[in-house]
């Protein structure tokens, strides 16, 4: 479902009330150019009304800018998806405000191709929240990438990115 005609406040609170009430939101899909790719694991979509969406990959968690391959994991991002068309499909926002979901370029599966890449985690915190078919492919992408040693697994001692986190507070 195409999703450019109802407001950008709408489409939040329509999230947010499902959220509240504890009810499953149903995934909308938005489609737009991705315009800014903040780090590994989130962008912002221009949709075709002009309205921005600060977007942040679900199921996944890539390293902070100022943590040891941020900014090569920003760069993977950046290089799949800046300037491109995009499909968002979105279930829920987070408490920052931004849509969480599935970036897809040309139908292929950004999230989980950030993992492949050895430029994320599968971020299982939250892995109730992804089909049980995702949860495999993200998990197995990612012991794939850890064996291959690709990308972040390269340095032994990575730290993940929720870890660090803790530590910077």
């Amino acid at each position: 479902m195409q999703w450019f005609s109802i407001t950008k406040q709408a489409r939040a609170a329509v999230l947010c009330a499902a959220a509240v009430l504890g009810l499953p939101a149903q995934a909308l899909t938005l489609m737009g150019l991705v315009v800014r790719v903040a780090d590994g694991d989130t962008v912002t979509v221009l949709d075709q009304a002009q309205q921005t969406y600060k977007v942040r990959l679900a199921g996944i968690d890539a390293p902070e800018k100022k943590q040891a391959f941020g900014e090569r994991s920003r760069q993977s991002l950046y290089d799949m998806v800046h300037g491109k068309n995009v499909q968002l499909e979105t279930h829920k926002l987070d408490k920052y405000g931004r849509h969480v979901g599935t970036l897809k370029v040309d139908n292929e599966d950004v999230n989980l191709l950030q993992i492949q890449r050895g430029m994320a985690w599968h971020y299982t915190a939250y892995a109730r929240e992804q089909a049980e078919q995702d949860q495999q492919s993200y998990s197995s992408a990612e012991r794939q990438a850890r064996e291959a040693m690709l990308g972040l697994w390269a340095d032994g001692s990575a730290l993940a990115p929720w870890a660090w986190r803790q530590g910077e507070r």
